[in-house]
């Protein structure tokens, strides 16, 4: 069965704890910046075909724009059939299981709801690989019970913010490879970075010889990249055997994405100048994250996994003080995220302030 949504959770557990009538809410990964002006004029501008259907495989001017995405950010050309637009990444990464069928599959452990629900949906066994501090938050192959034939990865990583680099992508792959099973990684945080750009599972796949990307997909979204959410704009990129037969499945599905926002979405995707304005943002977030809490700048993501005595009573005495955060047990199971809370930079500087300043109290 699945289990309930950790919002809904959230919102059961704070139902009747009195709070301010302003709260800040830093429980979601949605950007509260402006989508930029040249998005939105975009999206007005072909309004005028609404009277038309989208096709499911997607238009051209759209898919062209991300697969140069890809040849920009890592150096890849991809062939037309290696990529597929998706209505978003969330609708993909519940369907692609149901379409793949896996009998065993391994993600991380906490993790984003739709994996476990995917899971379940396909009538797959699970292993939740937990995400430990010692291993500085990261998924290691040593994790796997050796039966799996589908394997999520999410680096950056939500909720930890943790960042896989080359080396250990590559160890992924070949043991994809040697135990043939499917990776499919959950890159969408992949453009929100401070420093050294995170790499990609597609890099690695070239890395040690696997230049068709046979078992490994990469996704990608336009969501946080762009503060464009609304759009709902992603891709997924790899093994073009696999992705022939899910573009058939796909037709059934019928998740095609509205023309006026796939023109809108494809001038997102040409444009990299806007991308580090938003980076900009989320760093100096980050700056005074560091300043208030005394944290560590994290590689990537806007999102900060901080420990505390108890992620429930954290959460309701933020709550009462006029802060939302996610406990992080509720994004976790069989003990995983307790101890944490899940917070996300999403604001301006003066409401990120506000609200860290309320968290540094309660520590």
């Amino acid at each position: 069965m699945f289990e309930k949504y950790p919002f809904e959770k959230l919102n059961e557990l704070l139902k009747d704890i009195p709070h301010p009538d302003e709260v800040i809410s830093l429980t979601i990964g949605e950007p509260q910046f402006e989508t930029p002006k040249f998005i939105q004029d975009e999206l007005c501008k072909n309004v005028k075909y609404l009277n038309k259907y989208p096709k499911t495989a997607g238009e051209e001017v759209l898919k062209k724009a991300q697969r140069d995405f890809v040849k920009r950010r890592y150096n890849i050309e991809l062939e037309k059939d290696e990529l597929l637009p998706s209505f978003g990444t969330r609708e993909l990464l519940f369907n692609f299981p149901l379409f793949l069928k896996p009998k065993k599959t391994a993600f991380p452990n906490p993790f984003y709801q739709i994996y476990e629900g995917a899971a379940i949906a396909a009538n797959s066994k699970i292993n939740y690989m937990p995400l430990k501090k010692e291993n500085n938050f990261l998924s290691i192959p040593s994790q796997l019970d050796g039966d799996e034939d589908f394997v999520i990865l999410n680096s950056p990583n939500n909720p930890t913010a943790s960042v896989m680099d080359i080396d250990l992508l590559c160890e992924w792959v070949e043991e994809a490879l040697k135990k043939d099973f499917v990776i499919l990684s959950d890159e969408c945080y992949s453009e929100i970075y401070f420093d050294k750009k995170p790499p990609s599972i597609l890099e690695a796949s070239i890395r040690v010889g696997n230049k068709n990307f046979k078992n490994v997909l990469a996704i990608n979204s336009i969501s946080k990249r762009s503060s464009a959410p609304g759009l709902r704009s992603g891709f997924i990129a790899g093994d073009s055997k696999i992705l022939k037969k899910y573009l058939n499945f796909r037709t059934y599905v019928g998740c095609a994405s509205p023309l006026p926002l796939q023109y809108a979405a494809a001038k997102a995707w040409m444009d990299d100048e806007h991308v580090e304005t938003f980076r900009e943002k989320y760093k100096r977030n980050f700056e005074i994250a560091k300043e208030i809490l005394g944290i560590e700048v994290p590689k990537a993501t806007f999102y900060i996994w901080l420990e505390v005595d108890d992620d429930i009573e954290f959460t309701k005495e933020a709550y009462k003080r006029g802060v939302k955060v996610m406990p992080g047990r509720f994004m976790g199971r069989e003990g995983e995220g307790v101890g944490y809370i899940r917070i996300a930079l999403v604001y301006n500087e003066e409401k990120t302030k506000q609200a860290l300043k309320i968290i540094k109290e309660l520590l």
